[in-house]
Formats: C-alpha cells, structure tokens, sequence
C-alpha cells in the first residue's frame, strides 16, 4: 500500500463519521417504523434475500450479517416464527440448514421500506434527487471494496 498524507485519513475519518451518525439515526428511524415488529436485524436479512440470493444457509447469512452464528439462529428464530422466513434441511447435506424468505417476508419488507417514506422524504427537503442518486454510485463503489476486503 503507498502511504497517505494525514489530512487524507483525517478525510477518510470525517467522511465515515458522518456515514455513521447518518446510519444511527435513519436506523433508529427506520426501526420505529417497521410492521409485525421487526427490528433492524430481522429487516437487514429480509433485504440482503432480496438483493442477493434467494435462499442460503445460517452460516452464509451470519458471514454476510457479520454477526455470530448464535445471534443469525436468533434472528431466525424470530423471523420464521412471524412467518417471515422457511428454515428446512439442506438435501445435500445431512447438517446444515437453508433458508428461505416467504412470500409474506417479501411483502413484510416492503412494507418497512414504504413506512419509512415519510422519514425518507426529508431527505428531499435538503437535497435535491438527482443529487441523491449521484451519490449512489460511489457508495458502492466504497462499499464493494469494503465488502470484498472482508474476505
């Protein structure tokens, strides 16, 4: 890695500080919001079925969650006793388990996404969309780099 100046990491520092706070409290939000009483766990794994695969095993969602394998068990738990999620044996493995979002677990996180508009559109009151959707690509850009780093 070539080195980097100081006032480049004091930079990096402010700029991940802000997108933290910003995390912590659209979260806190969003939470307050959510139907059937989900919190942001059950949520995040709701999402990352619809952004990602649509089935995989605990394993593979406590790595993606990056939680432990005891608290993605919970999270689970929870999610399958609301009907959110199917958990059932993997035919190719005596052991593990796979899971899958329901049909009532797709129209749950949907419903989170449209109880946080009202939040959402505050947004909008200080910045323009166009300059919203401009930030989108290089959070991404931000994000792959981090999420393939953890590997």
């Amino acid at each position: 890695m070539k080195p980097v100046k100081e006032t480049d990491l004091d930079l990096a520092f402010r700029f991940f500080n802000e997108i933290g706070i910003i995390a912590q409290l659209s979260n806190t939000r969003f939470e307050q919001q959510m139907p059937l009483g989900m919190n942001r766990s059950q949520f995040r794994v709701l999402n990352w079925f619809t952004r990602v695969d649509d089935q995989a095993s605990p394993g593979r969602l406590a790595k993606a969650m990056e939680v432990t394998k005891g608290a993605i068990t919970n999270t689970l738990k929870k999610l399958e006793a609301k009907g959110l999620v199917e958990i059932s044996p993997d035919v190719n493995s005596g052991r593990q388990k796979i899971v899958r979002m329901t049909a009532t677990g797709r129209l749950a996180r949907d419903a989170a996404i449209a109880a946080a508009a009202p939040q959402l559109t505050l947004i909008f009151e200080a910045m323009k969309v166009e300059e919203l959707g401009k930030l989108i690509p290089e959070l991404e850009k931000i994000r792959k780099v981090l999420d393939e780093s953890r590997y």
